[in-house]
């Protein structure tokens, strides 16, 4: 029997299974950028039209400022975002969703939305098997 990477796709059968292998490590890198927490939250603040930092930072609670300035930099380099400076004094930046960034808004917002909707159930099993976040231990140690 032969096996998927012998075929040229990732998988048999699935949903890598339209996927050529080659294209594997590269699909995984997009998924791991577009899927982290920051860069979902970021992509559904500019929905709303291009903000300047502050504003993105005044929207996404708990993001840092080296996580903020990190994360916009790599949805940029992957075209999900655009930064147009503005040659004004003192100087202006602004963030805006690309079409290709703008055809995230649907699916981010549907994860965010089931993440908001499920918490309760989330949280109660994971007490349950007593998993908790690294948050979570740190406000319960009383440092977060």
């Amino acid at each position: 029997m032969q096996d998927s990477a012998d075929m040229g796709t990732a998988a048999s059968v699935g949903p890598c299974a339209s996927i050529p292998v080659e294209h594997m490590d590269f699909v995984r890198q997009v998924l791991d950028r577009v899927g982290d927490k920051w860069s979902m939250l970021i992509v559904a603040v500019l929905e709303g039209g291009p903000l300047r930092y502050t504003d993105l930072q005044r929207q996404i609670p708990g993001i840092s400022q080296r996580m903020l300035t990190r994360t916009l930099r790599q949805l940029a380099e992957d075209g999900l975002i655009s930064r147009t400076a503005y040659a004004e004094v003192p100087p202006r930046v602004e963030y805006a969703l690309t079409p290709l960034g703008g055809g995230l808004i649907g699916i981010v917002k549907q994860l965010i939305g089931w993440a908001a909707d499920h918490h309760d159930e989330i949280r109660t099993n994971r007490s349950r098997t007593g998993t908790t976040t690294a948050a979570s231990r740190r406000k319960a140690a009383g440092t977060g």
